[in-house]
């Protein structure tokens, strides 16, 4: 069960191309963001659709795969955790982001 403390499965198509660069150690890193849709039903009997978007990061070979396999609008089923950061901005004021770090990645076709 150790393995479902920190796992994150999401479904959803890209937003815009992977960045991806190299390191200065030489290891590839890419980011990127997917939009995950769902529907239902409001107090009104509505149909309500909300998108959350979804701020990825992916290291190694994983990154390769990315570079090579993905771009705008791309459906990807990835697997991976969370990971919580504190950075500094260019104006010095101090941010926190989340993303979802990135082990399995499967870009999805339409037949």
């Amino acid at each position: 069960m150790t393995t479902l403390r920190n796992k994150v499965q999401l479904i959803g198509h890209l937003g815009m191309d992977p960045e991806v660069r190299t390191t200065e150690t030489g290891r590839k890193m890419a980011r990127m963001s997917i939009a995950t849709n769902e529907s239902y039903k409001n107090n009104k009997g509505e149909w309500v659709k909300e998108t959350q978007w979804h701020n990825l990061i992916a290291w190694g070979k994983t990154a390769e795969a990315v570079e090579r396999s993905l771009q705008k609008g791309k459906e990807v089923m990835i697997e991976g955790k969370l990971i919580h950061r504190e950075y500094t901005d260019k104006a010095g004021q101090k941010r926190q982001i989340t993303e979802v770090q990135v082990n399995e990645l499967l870009a999805l076709e339409k037949k």
